[in-house]
């Protein structure tokens, strides 16, 4: 079933827009710092044969540590590597809406993508533009807060909150902890017993240090941000996961994209997992490979202080996994929160690729949770 407006809210309008405008956008949606024209920053050329005799393979991606894969590999090039002649493209993006829009408009081919985008791309385009094909990153997310103000979970009543985005991952997983507390907030105004603001997470900061919130429920960087500022982290996210475990970041492909060049998808995939292996095996060398792409002006044009950096990339754990059953419980988030009718997920992953790589490296498969391609 899909999702249904509601005319006279502007959530629902939202929600009743084309795919290239979603409600629901992106894990890390006001995190990453303008979208800009596509560069290859990597310091591997593109050399050999093209693979599926494309020119370049059109990628998106955040300026974000939750987005350390495509992040690190700005510095490491391993992507570049498995394409060979074919010329990596990036386009850095900083909400889910745009990279979606870029992804119906053939604008991109494959995207680094956080799960709300995901759903809202899949369920308006009737499954007929988008697969998610892997995993990239856990966690890193956390309700941080104003210790003069808040000391407890109990103290929320009356406080004001921030998220990201209306409607985003984080607003949604706010929204439902708020919910399942016995708090009566609007989804659409956030007016009620506790107040969410919705804000950029670039103004967040500036608005917790002046006093305008009580506190914020973000991903990071925003969150070490916070801390910095004198906030303390009331709740990590992961606590309310099983196994301390919930996607925030996927990989998603156009589906004609991967009908015609599954070569090409093949080899981004690859490049992947052994990013993310580099990643496990130099964590203190890839949050440096993240803060030197930060500091690309194409990116951001700005490092983060050596402490948030530390902080935040340790809250954030790089995945080849999927982790299908989480997105199929951050829908279940969204239905209860107000912002989504139930949506037919069948279909929205397709891991054949993906496996088929782990199982050449001696990995074990990952599972869509009932949601794969039949």
């Amino acid at each position: 079933m899909l999702p249904a407006a509601r005319p006279r809210s502007a959530a629902r309008r939202l929600m009743a827009a084309a795919a290239a405008v979603p409600l629901l956008v992106g894990a890390l949606g006001a995190c990453g710092y303008g979208s800009k024209a596509p560069k290859s920053t990597a310091p591997v050329a593109a050399k050999g044969p093209k693979t599926d005799g494309l020119d370049s393979v059109k990628i998106g991606y955040f300026g974000n540590v939750t987005h350390a894969t495509p992040m690190v590999d700005r510095q490491k090039g391993f992507l570049q590597k498995e394409l060979g002649g074919t010329q990596i493209k990036p386009y850095i993006f900083n909400a889910g809406p745009s990279e979606i829009e870029a992804l119906n408009t053939k604008t991109i081919d494959i995207g680094w993508i956080g799960p709300s985008p995901a759903i809202n791309g899949y369920v308006q385009s009737h499954g007929d533009n988008l697969k998610i094909i892997g995993g990239s990153a856990s966690g890193g997310v956390s309700l941080v807060v104003n210790p003069k103000k808040i000391k407890s979970l109990k103290d929320l009543k009356g406080k004001r909150i921030a998220s990201p985005q209306l409607g985003n991952t984080q607003d949604v997983a706010l929204l439902n902890y708020l919910r399942e507390k016995g708090y009566q907030v609007d989804p659409d105004t956030g007016k009620g017993e506790v107040g969410v603001l919705r804000q950029d997470n670039k103004e967040i900061p500036n608005t917790f240090r002046q006093g305008g919130v009580d506190g914020a429920w973000v991903p990071e960087p925003t969150a070490s941000k916070l801390v910095a500022e004198g906030g303390r982290t009331l709740l990590d996210e992961k606590q309310l996961w099983k196994d301390g475990k919930f996607v925030i970041t996927n990989i998603v492909v156009r589906k004609q994209f991967l009908k015609e060049h599954p070569k090409a998808v093949e080899a981004v995939l690859r490049g992947s997992v052994k990013t993310n292996d580099w990643i496990k095996g130099h964590p203190s060398e890839a949050a440096q490979a993240v803060n030197t792409s930060l500091a690309d002006p194409k990116v951001s044009g700005t490092r983060l202080p050596d402490q948030v950096l530390h902080n935040a990339f340790r809250n954030v754990q790089v995945t080849d996994d999927p982790l299908a059953s989480t997105l199929k419980e951050e829908a279940r988030h969204a239905v209860k929160a107000g912002l989504l009718k139930k949506p037919d997920l069948h279909g929205i992953y397709d891991l054949r690729l993906l496996n088929k790589i782990l199982k050449a490296e001696g990995k074990p498969p990952v599972d869509a949770a009932g949601l794969g391609a039949q």
